[in-house]
């Protein structure tokens, strides 16, 4: 399912609802990014869960995994966005931006500023009322970026690894 078009002045790219068939090209996507590569793995059991892992995503109607994909049918850009209901904020719903990726090649191309002009205005029509992301602490770039399309480092994150 196409969600939009996004252009530059080049090429013109898809920005559509993931498919299962997708799922090797995302990982792969995913795994291209330095500060991450070593979490992924790409034997039988590790893309069997990756399978298992699209599929429950897929399946939850608060979520969407997106895939942006060039006219000849690659994958070039990724993000999973998240509606999340809550009763601060007056009830507010909230969505979630998470594993945003463009690959290297494309990036500073203004690719990544639509894809999330195109999340923004999506959670807007969806009603919710707050647009959050987290960005790991050492993405300097990428925290410049957020913050040049509006965004606001206003919270401090912690996990806990089970």
């Amino acid at each position: 399912m196409t969600l939009t078009t996004i252009a530059t002045p080049n090429t013109s790219y898809t920005l559509r609802r993931a498919r299962r068939d997708d799922v090797d090209a995302l990982v792969a996507l995913m795994a291209a990014d330095s500060l991450r590569a070593a979490e992924f793995a790409f034997d039988d059991a590790a893309l069997a869960g990756y399978r298992r892992a699209f599929d429950a995503i897929d399946a939850d109607a608060a979520q969407l995994l997106v895939a942006l994909e060039t006219e000849d049918g690659r994958i070039v850009g990724t993000m999973q966005l998240t509606f999340i209901p809550g009763l601060s904020r007056g009830g507010a719903t909230r969505m979630q931006i998470e594993a945003v990726r463009v690959a290297e090649e494309l990036r500073g191309g203004g690719i990544g500023s639509k894809m999330i002009a195109w999340a923004v205005e999506h959670a807007r029509l969806h009603g919710a009322r707050l647009v959050q992301l987290t960005s790991d602490a050492r993405r300097d770039d990428a925290h410049r970026f957020y913050e040049r399309l509006g965004f606001e480092a206003s919270h401090v994150g912690f996990k806990q690894y089970l």
